[in-house]
């Protein structure tokens, strides 16, 4: 599957941060907007067929169509740039600063949500019709998910927000293992595979991903779901951010980057005879050998 080693992605990971830093506000917004609309459409359908066939693990098999087709096509996600680009701040790329980092971190935001809304809408008019009936059995679905991953977290108050941020946590590690998985191989099988299966894995263990919430509660509180705004921003969105960023940096991108791009200095033994010889040779490259 033309199989690239971490150390040679792990320097794609800081090369792609610092190319979203650079791109336009133009070319960021369309990328955002196109990938929180296809990354819904694929909630949307995995949803449907979770209702339509009740086996849930087959709705989360089929979900990461969405995700594979918009990273092949050169989209973004919050969730992705949130791993990458810190990688070239802490590369120091010339021009790549804090400043920029939340630039490109808030313009990807206000992207994915739009275009994530813009299929709550679209599918909200489907499932009842241009709102002249009741929602189907998907749009009651859509509601009753607003629902239990707001309210029901806060039922638990602290320990409901503290699961809700650690579901946030654990979507984002797999999500981003998804957007590496996509630099681990040069031929597309490689990477469909590489980043299918951490991305069902976070779909079907019901991890809270920020983008997939920009659709599925707003088409909740079209379709009656029994939530407020507030809740969901309170109880579900902001967690889930902060969540995500946690995740995504942490597990993902700081632990390949300091691994594999910066990598420890190598433990192993010089023997006696190869330091006499360098010795004798040239001395300075004995320095180069134990820093090493």
């Amino acid at each position: 599957m033309s199989y690239v080693n971490p150390s040679e992605f792990a320097v794609k990971m800081v090369d792609a941060g610092e190319a979203k830093v650079f791109l336009s506000t133009r070319d960021t917004i369309i990328r955002a907007y196109m990938a929180g609309a296809i990354l819904a459409l694929a909630a949307a359908f995995a949803v449907t067929v979770t209702v339509r066939t009740g086996e849930p693990l087959l709705g989360a098999l089929l979900f990461p169509v969405g995700f594979c087709l918009l990273y092949l096509m050169g989209f973004d996600l919050l969730t992705g740039v949130f791993t990458l680009v810190p990688l070239a701040l802490l590369d120091k790329r010339r021009g790549v600063t804090v400043k920029s980092m939340l630039r490109n971190w808030s313009w990807v935001f206000l992207g994915n949500f739009l275009g994530a809304i813009t299929v709550a809408v679209m599918m909200a008019v489907i499932v009842t019709y241009g709102f002249s009936v009741d929602p189907d059995e998907v749009g009651r679905q859509l509601g009753e998910i607003g629902h239990s991953r707001t309210v029901g977290y806060a039922e638990h108050g602290a320990a409901g927000m503290l699961t809700l941020f650690i579901r946030g946590v654990l979507c984002n590690w797999m999500v981003s293992t998804g957007v590496v998985g996509a630099m681990m191989s040069t031929s597309l099988p490689g990477k469909v595979i590489a980043m299918w299966m951490p991305i069902m894995l976070f779909f079907y263990m019901g991890f809270e991903h920020s983008i997939v919430n920009m659709f599925l509660f707003p088409s909740g509180l079209m379709l009656g779901g029994d939530f407020s705004i507030g809740d969901y921003l309170v109880w579900n969105e902001v967690p889930t951010v902060i969540g995500n960023l946690v995740g995504g940096l942490t597990f993902v991108g700081l632990t390949i980057y300091v691994t594999h791009a910066r990598t420890g200095a190598d433990r192993r033994p010089v023997s006696h005879d190869e330091t006499t010889e360098v010795d004798v040779a040239a001395p300075a490259e004995v320095e180069a050998v134990k820093t090493v």
